[in-house]
């Protein structure tokens, strides 16, 4: 089924937004920064939010002082520059790896099926890391529903993650979990038809709010967007099925 038209929509961050501590309520975090700015989301709104404080308040800490490293993490951490529990916890998150060049950064395949830089390993100082969400999808799902509860708008959610490309410097942003908002989406124009992973395209245009650093902003609104409504979620578009 072709997809409805998008000719135009507005993005924005919520902000300022509080800084969450392991366990904080997300959804509760975004209605309080809704009410005291004084906004107000509108049913078909996509609110886009960063792996990161999702994994925040999942509680998925990992202290880096009980990781032993492997032979292997340290052979690759002494190619890459980086330090040996991080390498240990990418390949025990992932299922394969390789580096995008002779000194990386590490490309994996995340047990989840993602392809990620570093397996979607993101550093807490010098003392910690976090794990990607057990199941983006699920964690979506729940955002979503809790949001709906929260607001009484009819909202999609997709959470997004920063992400470094194999061929070429720099990150850009895609979807790992998404409720409400069909991942892919079929266009046709003069006789062709494209399948589009829409929700990454979604995640990529948030990024351009939520990937300066410093900023403080990891939540995003983008509205006018046209959507199908359903919770396939990301994990239904993966060539790689989840393993466990």
């Amino acid at each position: 089924m072709t997809a409805p038209s998008t000719s135009g929509f507005s993005a924005f961050a919520l902000e300022p937004f509080p800084t969450l501590q392991p366990g904080d309520d997300l959804a509760a975090a975004i209605t309080d920064v809704l009410t005291n700015t004084g906004t107000a989301l509108r049913d078909g709104d996509v609110v886009v939010v960063a792996s990161k404080v999702v994994s925040i308040a999942e509680q998925r800490y990992i202290n880096l002082a009980t990781i032993t490293p492997s032979p292997q993490a340290e052979e690759l951490s002494a190619r890459t520059g980086k330090p040996a529990s991080i390498v240990q916890l990418i390949l025990d998150n992932s299922t394969e790896h390789f580096l995008a060049t002779e000194r990386g950064p590490i490309i994996a395949r995340h047990t989840l099926g993602y392809q990620l830089t570093s397996a979607g390993i993101d550093r807490a100082g010098t003392d910690g890391a976090w794990l990607l969400p057990v199941d983006p999808d699920a964690s979506a799902r729940a955002l979503r529903d809790a949001l709906i509860t929260h607001t009484g708008a009819d909202v999609a959610v997709v959470i997004a993650d920063s992400d470094g490309r194999a061929d070429r410097r720099g990150a850009t942003c895609i979807s790992i979990g998404a409720a409400g908002v069909a991942p892919l989406r079929i266009t046709e124009h003069g006789g062709k038809r494209q399948e589009e992973t829409l929700t990454d395209m979604i995640a990529a245009a948030a990024g351009i709010i939520l990937g300066q650093r410093g900023r403080g902003a990891p939540v995003a609104v983008l509205r006018g967007i046209a959507i199908e409504h359903n919770d396939a979620g990301v994990a239904t578009m993966l060539h790689h099925a989840p393993r466990s």
